[in-house]
Parts: structure tokens; sequence; C-alpha cells
């Protein structure tokens, strides 16, 4: 089946996007997929000078996903997985506690396990600290890894990549979602 490509939207280059965003005083962090590679480099480098070997890289869903599995990828872990938990619902706004939600992680294949559990960004670090507390409960040696952190988290990763007092535009959730076209 052939794609009508003419119809899709041009999307700059992200170095681009990052630029004109930031030059523009948007008040905003803007991470691109080239720097976002850059990061998750960074931050395995991190993860691996510490001498932490994770058994497992757990991502926080969804914001935590595409870069638990970049560095699962850098750090050659093949053990994956990913705890959906939600606490921002729209924008700024939140929960009043984050809550998990199904499919709900193994807890006996983590059990004693290093685990290395990543989210995008510890802003006020209550998503962060709620899985960290599940994961230890069940026996689970946790690090945390971030891409971003804010200077109000009660939780501070282990390893972060930038800190940050900005709204933070990520290159997966900046733009809307997809939805099926209508025809013409």
């Amino acid at each position: 089946m052939k794609r009508d490509t003419q119809s899709l939207p041009e999307i700059p280059e992200p170095d681009e996007l990052e630029v004109a965003q930031t030059a523009a005083g948007s008040g905003k962090e803007v991470l691109g997929w080239r720097r976002f590679g850059q990061a998750t480099r960074e931050l395995a480098s991190s993860v691996a000078d510490s001498g932490f070997e994770p058994d497992f890289v757990i991502a926080i869903a969804r914001g935590g996903m595409l870069l638990a599995g970049a560095l699962a990828y850098a750090l050659g872990v093949k053990g994956c997985g990913a705890l959906n938990v939600e606490f921002y619902t729209d924008g700024p706004a939140t929960l009043p506690d984050p809550v998990v939600l199904p499919p709900i992680l193994d807890n006996d294949a983590v059990a004693g396990a290093r685990v290395l559990l990543v989210d995008d960004v510890s802003d006020s670090g209550r998503t962060l600290a709620h899985v960290v507390e599940l994961l230890e409960t069940v026996g689970a040696e946790v690090r945390t890894a971030c891409l971003y952190v804010k200077p109000r988290t009660i939780c501070e990763p282990h390893y972060v990549w930038r800190a940050t007092d900005r709204w933070i535009m990520f290159p997966w959730s900046t733009l809307p979602p997809v939805t099926k076209r209508t025809p013409a």
C-alpha cells in the first residue's frame, strides 16, 4: 500500500528545531533526536564508569521507554521491561499520587536483581520515588537514570544528563498523536 507522503507536515531537522525554539525565548528546554542520542551515550558512560552492572533496565512508561531501550543497547543489557505509571495527566497537571497501571511488572523476576530504573525526567520526583520503593520492596537493588532533573525533585537520580528548571520538549512528545486521516 502506497502512503500519501505529500500531505505529511514538513518537520525541520532536530537541531534546527532546537535552535529555533530556544532562540525564540520560549523558556523551554528543547531536546532533539541528535542530542537525545548524545545524551544517551553520556548517561550510559556514567553508568558503566560507576561500576554498576544492571541485570535489567526498566522504563517508567511512557516517558522513559525510549531512553531505557537506548541505554539497554548501549550497556549491552538484554533484560528490559517497563512499568506504566500515570502521574501527569495533561501538560503540567498531575494526579494526587502516582498510579501504577497494567500490565504489571513481574516482581519475581526482579527480586534480588540489579535494576537500572529509567525515566525521562525527575520533575517532582514522586513517580521515581514511588517506583524505587516498589522495586526495593521486592528485593531489587535499584539505581536510577534520567535525562533531566528539576531542582524541586524529591528523588535525585543516580545518573542524570542535565539539570533544568524549564519545561522540557522531548522529540517523542512534541508533536500531537497521529490520528486516522479522513479522505479528501
